[in-house]
């Protein structure tokens, strides 16, 4: 497909009018989009809109997702390489059309080439003033909230990027139900202390004070993702916090061992099951370090720790150690609630949370940051 000859090229620097989604360097000449829901959004006159964009990746291939007019409209793989993407095109050139472009792939701890950056536009039209939401929202995750198993078959079982889904999310369910522009901060199984193999490196709070700390390699560097991340600019009503998933999953798999070092790491069940005492206390100060640093960056958000969506066997854990960081702390701007667990009506691919249960998952979190943010 030809763009028409009436286009005008639009670089994302010489436009007035835009709404970025996620977090990213915006001092960049192109807009790298690192998280899954980071995106851009435009609104336009005119018949016909292009993205620019330069796509890489190794195993990992990248998939985004469109909506017009607040409806989704498209999901697809990209393929490698710098070229444009027709938006939509034949539609009527007087009215303003409201385009969203979003990263559906979480950011790809594992593939070093993997990115996606938006380059600019083409439009027959005019790009006009994009509206705030009511709310800003920051969502702290794992593979639930990657959205891995929001698409596929039931029986779908490999670790794919095409059952991963920003577009199918509790968060993005959450986010338009409040009007509230979101973003995500999530890794398929990793924790608040470990991931779920036992490796301590694969642990989020580590990595949350940078603008991307999940994306590796030389290329995401230089695009900015392990620059500290400027908390003032972007400031959450709520902060949900969704992790403890795989922290418990570590306690029952072999111990870890650093192939270059040598070094050990377990999360160990006495012989009669139960939890180590020892180890669940190393879990439980994670938890609070972790509120700590989330209360350090972002001093008037309401914080709630959620989870449940994939079993309950931490919960006392976690509300132990939140009521311990309360108590320490005096901080009474944070809560715990727990999520409906997934069922066999509500599981999608990979074993994982389908889109129903998301649906479940956003219905109590709705309820609840109703609650808190029209106080």
């Amino acid at each position: 497909m030809i763009p028409n000859e009436n286009l005008k090229t639009y670089s994302l620097k010489e436009m007035e009018h835009y709404k970025i989604y996620g977090r990213t360097d915006e001092t960049q000449d192109s807009l790298p989009l690192f998280f899954n829901g980071s995106g851009i959004e435009v609104n336009v006159t005119g018949s016909e809109l292009w993205i620019d964009l330069e796509v890489d990746y190794d195993f990992h291939e990248l998939w985004i997702w469109t909506a017009l007019n607040d409806a989704f409209m498209s999901r697809q793989m990209l393929m490698p390489g710098t070229y444009s993407l027709c938006l939509f095109r034949n539609m009527s050139p007087d009215t303003v059309k409201n385009f969203k472009f979003f990263r559906e792939l979480q950011a790809m701890s594992e593939d070093s080439l993997c990115h996606i950056l938006i380059k600019g536009f083409r439009s027959d039209g005019e790009f006009l003033p994009v509206s705030d939401r009511h709310f800003k929202l920051e969502f702290i995750g794992d593979s639930i909230t990657s959205g891995e198993g929001t698409y596929g078959a039931l029986e779908d079982t490999d670790w794919l990027a095409m059952y991963m889904g920003s577009s199918r999310n509790y968060a993005r369910m959450v986010s338009d139900a409040l009007d509230a522009e979101y973003r995500l901060i999530s890794q398929g199984g990793w924790g608040v202390l470990c991931g779920w193999d036992n490796d301590p490196r694969h642990n989020i709070p580590s990595r949350y004070e940078k603008i991307c700390g999940l994306a590796e390699g030389e290329i995401t560097e230089k695009l900015g993702a392990g620059k500290p991340y400027d908390f003032k600019s972007w400031i959450p009503n709520a902060i949900i916090v969704n992790l403890g998933t795989n922290d418990a999953s570590a306690f029952d798999q072999p111990m870890w061992t650093d192939p270059v070092t040598g070094q050990t790491f377990q999360q160990r069940r006495e012989a009669d099951g139960t939890y180590n005492q020892e180890d669940l206390s190393r879990f439980k100060q994670a938890v609070t370090d972790f509120l700590i640093m989330i209360r350090r960056n972002n001093p008037d958000s309401h914080i709630v720790w959620t989870y449940g969506m994939l079993g309950y066997d931490l919960t006392f854990a976690i509300t132990d150690a939140m009521n311990t960081y309360q108590k320490d702390t005096g901080d009474n701007n944070i809560a715990f609630l727990q999520l409906p667990n997934t069922t066999e009506e509500t599981v999608g691919s990979h074993t994982h949370p389908g889109e129903k249960s998301h649906a479940r998952a956003a219905k109590v979190l709705i309820e609840y940051l109703k609650t808190i943010l029209e106080s």
